[in-house]
């Protein structure tokens, strides 16, 4: 499926250990904003962003195609049934723009849903990955150094839950993406780094890579 997503769903907080490294409370039910199409760009581009508004940080981040339609679900197992393929994105987030923004009490959009603050990997169907959604392991490299590893077990809400609740507010149409959240270890990227994304399958693991320009 090569579907534009109509809108792209991200979690934010939704592991303890990335909550508490900001500073924010853990939260008592999923912080969800959205990025919009024109956000997506690809591997290839790399990351380039206005130095005059600051810092960027990466956020790697596993993210699932929804494949059906999903709106109004109440049952977490059944809307695991949703999503159709996976694969691992960075929720790029001008994090100085964030800092002030929150001071001010004002939405996030300007910092986490600019042009170029996604990027999605190649996208790997759920068979290939999943044996429990609970166990899905993910890692993060900046110039061969890991900075970021993603365990689901660590969820603060699991996968099905995250989905029901967004069903709840925004419908999901096919080929939207959801954005589940990062864990510790986020920093501010630099000209010239590599960056490499590599997902555990069942029988291979799956790896891409980008660069800051």
């Amino acid at each position: 499926m090569t579907t534009r997503p109509s809108k792209i769903v991200c979690v934010g907080r939704s592991y303890a250990d990335h909550a508490r490294e900001l500073g924010n409370a853990v939260p008592d039910r999923p912080v969800l904003f959205m990025k919009p199409p024109s956000a997506l760009t690809s591997l290839a581009d790399g990351i380039a962003w206005n130095s005059a508004l600051g810092s960027c940080h990466y956020e790697c981040e596993l993210s699932l195609r929804i494949d059906c339609p999903l709106k109004g679900e109440t049952d977490p197992v059944k809307a695991l049934d949703a999503i159709g393929a996976v694969t691992l994105g960075l929720d790029l987030t001008l994090r100085d723009q964030q800092d002030e923004l929150k001071k001010k009490g004002q939405p996030w959009e300007r910092c986490k849903a600019y042009d170029g603050s996604c990027i999605l990997s190649g996208w790997v169907a759920v068979d290939d990955v999943v044996s429990d959604w609970n166990d899905v392991h993910y890692t993060l490299h900046v110039n061969d150094e890991l900075r970021q590893k993603g365990d689901t077990s660590h969820l603060i809400f699991d996968i099905g839950s995250l989905l029901a609740d967004i069903s709840q507010v925004f419908s999901l149409e096919a080929g939207d993406v959801v954005m589940t959240g990062t864990p510790a270890g986020v920093a501010a990227l630099q000209s010239g780094e590599q960056l490499k994304m590599t997902l555990k399958g069942k029988t291979q693991d799956y790896v891409w890579t980008t660069f800051v320009k």
